[in-house]
């Protein structure tokens, strides 16, 4: 990934590195704002001899710097000394409890130890240092005198006497919610680099162009309407879904461009992107155009494009495969838009068989005859294999893939699929697309047009390849 890979997946994850950053900065205020609040006291102690010569001042000196590490240390880890002072303060508390309150160290380069007690009142820091301070002088007396002698080698003398500060050393709101804003902000971007290397689903160009060599032919972009309005002879003549399948229109007439009967199928790599609306559509928008159009539902096992048009479901493909009724009295027309219509007719139990059938190839010869475009509506490809015969009986397939649900390696398979049996993809169409901030440049706006004005082809998305042939070197949308 280069900067502008990162500056992209920091705009398309932008609510996950926000949401991840408040959520930390909101446990890290919590826990601030909840925690009791601890105050610490700090008494100053020197260890020093008592020299009688100026050779025992040096000597006494090395001395005291070899003790005063010791002693630190038994501040914050002598069970004695802890239980002297539990018992001369008439304490509640174990000498392990005492002892964590305790810190101690040496001041570099001096025989003076700091030591520190931490509490949540000001009041009990304050004399519990001083406390320890007295007890460690006299420990040291103790310790330091002979046996048999009045005088300590060493002293511990409190230079500084145990303070006390009203202002707690903790929690420290600046920089406890300084670090939660840090965090969450590095916790959401790895999350969102996490995601951004995990997601494997299509969202732009480049990952259409990684997984299958096909051009991308269209991007529908996502409107909330299209479950109560699927068809576009339901919206007005320059809403975004109309002028997208405009677009596709243009586009899909530079494929093939020295045939001069067309049939391509529509189909996906798994159900639930969209193909039998963007069949019906794309059928109805050529329709529109003044092409003689087909649209042959041609799925076998769960049709519905008959059904979104209101036509008769019951005779159709199957049917006239079955010699039941003639191609002229299976052929519907839809009213709204001059399309011709063969619905699929009964369900059969051999659909692919049905598929492979000289009646099949037959009825496609007719039809080419006749229509200037026809669209076949078929199943998805990587459950059953009816997509993958009738592409090999057309002039190539068009896959429909949906934005953010569609993995590359579906659409791969599914590419590979239609190889497999002589078929040629032709290109592909997005279904889904965002509005806005969409990568690769298919995000669409609602202005005029469909989000470049005028209702011109948009740029980002091209018709040529080198797998498509072209007319001219512009395209320009058909009114």
């Amino acid at each position: 990934m280069d900067l502008r890979d990162y500056l992209r997946m920091l705009r398309r994850r932008w609510v996950l590195i926000s949401v991840t950053a408040a959520i930390v900065l909101g446990v890290s205020a919590a826990l601030t704002f909840t925690a009791i609040p601890i105050y610490s006291s700090s008494a100053r102690i020197f260890v020093s001899t008592t020299p009688t010569t100026e050779s025992d001042a040096y000597q006494g000196g090395l001395f005291s710097v070899q003790r005063v590490t010791s002693y630190a240390d038994l501040i914050g880890n002598s069970r004695d000394l802890a239980q002297t002072v539990i018992t001369e303060l008439n304490l509640d508390l174990t000498p392990d409890e005492l002892i964590g309150k305790v810190t101690s160290e040496v001041v570099p380069e001096t025989v003076i130890i700091s030591l520190t007690v931490t509490d949540p009142d000001p009041a009990e820091a304050q004399r519990l240092a001083q406390a320890y301070a007295d007890a460690l002088s006299d420990m040291v007396r103790e310790l330091e005198t002979p046996e048999g002698s009045t005088t300590a080698l060493l002293k511990a003398t409190t230079v500084d006497p145990a303070t006390r500060s009203d202002t707690p050393i903790s929690p420290d709101p600046v920089r406890n919610l300084g670090l939660g804003v840090v965090l969450g902000l590095l916790l959401g971007l790895g999350l969102a680099l996490a995601r951004e290397f995990l997601d494997t689903t299509i969202k732009s160009v480049d990952d259409v162009t990684s997984a299958i060599d096909a051009p991308l032919l269209g991007a529908i972009a996502y409107d909330g309407s299209a479950s109560k309005r699927p068809l576009v002879t339901e919206l007005a003549s320059h809403a975004p879904r109309v002028e997208a399948f405009r677009v596709l229109r243009t586009n899909l007439q530079f494929v093939e461009v020295d045939s001069p009967d067309k049939v391509f199928v529509v189909t996906s790599a798994v159900p639930g992107e969209g193909k039998t609306t963007t069949a019906v559509n794309l059928a109805i928008t050529m329709a529109q155009a003044g092409h003689r159009t087909l649209l042959i539902e041609c799925d076998l096992r769960r049709p519905r494009a008959a059904r979104a048009l209101g036509m008769d479901e019951a005779v159709g493909v199957t049917t006239i495969l079955v010699g039941k009724v003639t191609l002229d009295d299976a052929i519907q027309k839809h009213e709204d838009s001059d399309l011709h219509m063969l619905g699929s007719g009964a369900i059969p139990p051999n659909p692919a068989e049905l598929i492979q059938s000289r009646a099949m190839i037959e009825m496609l010869d007719a039809v080419r005859e006749r229509y200037d475009m026809v669209i076949i509506d078929a199943p998805p490809l990587l459950p059953v294999t009816d997509a993958a015969l009738l592409a090999s009986l057309a002039d190539g397939a068009l896959l429909i893939v949906r934005h953010g649900k569609t993995t590359r390696d579906q659409l791969h398979l599914a590419a590979e699929r239609l190889r497999q049996v002589g078929a040629n993809p032709i290109g592909v169409v997005m279904n889904w697309t965002p509005t806005k901030g969409a990568r690769g440049g298919y995000g669409y706006g609602y202005g005029y047009g469909y989000g470049y004005g005028y209702g011109y082809a948009p740029l980002e998305v091209p018709a040529a390849t080198s797998t498509v042939k072209r007319k001219g070197s512009r395209t320009k949308l058909e009114e």
